[in-house]
């Protein structure tokens, strides 16, 4: 096992495992919240975009995204997100597609989640919020988005933390990812339990904590009622 440890850079691949969460962390983030404004706004044609995104998006498998980013969109379609000339170009390209395609699949889940800290906002704010002038923009950003994502911090955590361990398909596009190594040492070394120990170890060290800090900061930020 420590033959393996030192021929194969596991905590680079683990480190390529955190950069496609964070990216598409924030990706899903910006992509979702807006999702989630749609479907409170007073326009139905918004409502029924942002409810079409999110059970179409819901409903389809994230290999298959992830797959047709890359081969539908990045090659068939030739929409490159890098400079084609780079001697990086095939990696890189594949990395920001597999980003790309997190963030729009999680996006849904993000939006859902901050739907339901939308519920969580008592009727009343948002009425006393027009009854003095304010329009639906300016409710949503100064009173209703604020508590909404108090209110979603929690299962935005649940999120967050499945979209870690979702990275893993990142490999069906040939990201060098931590469960993409695991298959090459599998393949190259052994199928032994140390192997799959040592990777579920990492996976463990990466959203136990996610889970610990959400779970805590939900509790402080609980709105008291």
């Amino acid at each position: 096992m420590l033959d393996i440890l030192e021929k194969y850079n596991i905590l680079e691949a683990f480190w390529m495992t955190i950069r496609l969460t964070f990216f598409s962390a924030i990706g899903a983030l910006v992509i979702g919240t807006v999702l989630a404004i749609m479907r409170v706004s007073p326009v139905a044609v918004l409502r029924r975009l942002g409810a079409f995104y999110v059970n179409i998006v819901r409903n389809t498998p994230l290999t298959l995204i992830m797959f047709f980013s890359l081969a539908g969109v990045g090659i068939v379609l030739e929409v490159s997100l890098v400079d084609p000339s780079s001697p990086t170009s095939l990696r890189d390209n594949a990395i920001r597609w597999a980003i790309v395609a997190l963030a729009v699949y999680h996006a849904a889940f993000v939006c859902e989640a901050i739907r339901s800290g939308f519920n969580t906002v008592p009727l009343g704010q948002a009425e006393a919020a027009r009854s003095i002038g304010l329009t639906f923009g300016q409710s949503l950003r100064e009173v209703i988005l604020p508590q909404a994502f108090r209110g979603a911090i929690a299962p935005l955590g649940s999120v967050l933390i499945a979209l870690t361990k979702n990275t893993t398909v990142a490999s069906v596009i040939g990201v060098a990812e931590a469960s993409a190594l695991m298959k090459v040492i599998i393949e190259n070394e052994t199928a032994s339990v140390a192997v799959f120990l040592v990777f579920a170890l990492g996976f463990v060290i990466l959203t136990l904590p996610v889970g610990v800090f959400f779970t805590s900061l939900s509790r402080r930020l609980a709105v008291k009622r």
